[in-house]
């Protein structure tokens, strides 16, 4: 028997964790019968309105942003839903174990209806919590990364990063235009753009790409492609980044000249570009080649933090990298951790410093909860006793 196509078992599935929530909460809830026809219905439109946000690229333009600002928040206040709607099921089996081992009644129908009530209610407060963390302008990280036998000349070195701001349907020209702003502010040697900066096409979206062309360094600004913009067109993008006055490093390095020494900053195609390109397959030894033996702090843009596994043996000093968005939200926190061997912050693979942004924009939902998106400054001191 043939399988039926990936969306519909997508589809199906979204529909049934609709139902479930609904059989879990409306039955209970101490409302009004007005009240939960209303939220009936609410859960059959979300039903509609996710997925039709999903595929907002493809309607007309005229109709585009509205569909995806109404799915995506949909989509936002539903994850939320689903999420606490299993935790309180959880929370009244546990109260309910608990009572039957002391042998003790518990006053769960109180607890049913409480419950019930609280669940949407938190939903919609995380979900606008959210909507105002995404929305606002990324906060400046400073992070210092020890690097042992570092030339006294690269001493305080900056990197100002931007990741994963995902210009699309609810990012635009004013959101870009405010985080360059932010970031030539820094002063930094280099701006690193490590990837996902856009979810659309070039023809669509480059208005509002274009701010990045301001973006400022010493040493210039220099970018790396994330897995998005091989779902957006790759070739396209990066003719487009090269335009803007972008240096596209596609598994390729130059050499930097600070204070008398030299310095290597490398970038690579995204780890799934050989999926979309055989031609554009990340090569993090490759990238490498040509570079001068003496430039011994070897820097490495990538987009994906599981490309560590072949920049450490390759003998990078730091690599720079993105994408996980700090998981974002519940519970895709947890989902990131399964894909990715770091999913924030500045760690070690053996001799290897990756730090890992919890990008500047977002993905999907307009909302950001326990993962507060990021510009970052990452500045190269010396390690302690070395």
């Amino acid at each position: 028997m043939r399988r039926p196509p990936l969306i519909t078992r997508i589809l199906a599935i979204g529909i049934l964790l609709h139902v479930y929530i609904a059989l879990r909460l409306i039955p209970e809830a101490p409302v009004p019968d007005p009240v939960r026809w209303v939220a009936v219905l609410y859960l059959l439109a979300s039903c509609v309105l996710i997925p039709l946000g999903a595929r907002a690229r493809q309607m007309a333009p005229g109709w585009s942003r509205q569909a995806a600002w109404t799915g995506l928040m949909a989509m936002g206040f539903f994850s939320s839903l689903f999420v606490l709607t299993l935790l309180r099921d959880l929370l009244l089996l546990a109260v309910w174990a608990v009572g039957a081992l002391r042998g003790l009644p518990a006053d769960m129908a109180s607890l049913r209806g409480t419950s019930a009530l609280a669940v949407p209610a938190l939903a919609l407060l995380i979900t606008l919590v959210g909507l105002f963390n995404a929305r606002r302008l990324a906060r400046v990280v400073t992070v210092d990364v020890p690097i042992a036998g570092l030339p006294p000349a690269l001493s305080g070195f900056t990197i100002a990063q931007i990741s994963d701001v995902h210009v699309g349907p609810t990012i635009r020209r004013p959101y870009v235009e405010a985080i360059v702003a932010a970031v030539n502010a820094l002063g930094a040697d280099v701006v690193a753009v490590t990837g996902d900066v856009v979810d659309g096409p070039v023809d669509q979206l480059s208005p509002h790409t274009a701010p990045l062309s301001g973006l400022s360094g010493r040493y210039g600004a220099y970018l790396v492609t994330g897995n998005h913009e091989y779902y957006s067109g790759a070739r396209e993008w990066v003719a487009e980044f090269e335009r803007l006055g972008l240096k596209v490093l596609s598994n390729r390095h130059v050499v930097i000249t600070h204070n008398g020494a030299r310095l290597i900053l490398a970038g690579v195609t995204d780890y799934t570009a050989g999926q979309f390109d055989p031609g554009q397959r990340s090569d993090p030894r490759g990238a490498l080649l040509g570079a001068p033996a003496d430039a011994t702090v070897r820097i490495l843009l990538a987009h994906q933090p599981r490309t560590a596994e072949a920049a450490e043996p390759a003998g990078y000093t730091l690599q720079i990298s993105g994408h996980t968005h700090g998981g974002q939200f519940l519970p895709w926190n947890f989902f990131v951790r399964l894909q990715q061997p770091f999913t924030a912050g500045l760690k070690k693979m053996g001799r290897l410093w990756v730090y890992t942004s919890r990008g500047t924009g977002y993905w999907g939902p307009p909302k950001r909860v326990g993962a507060p998106s990021e510009i970052t400054r990452i500045r190269l001191v010396p390690a302690r006793g070395g």
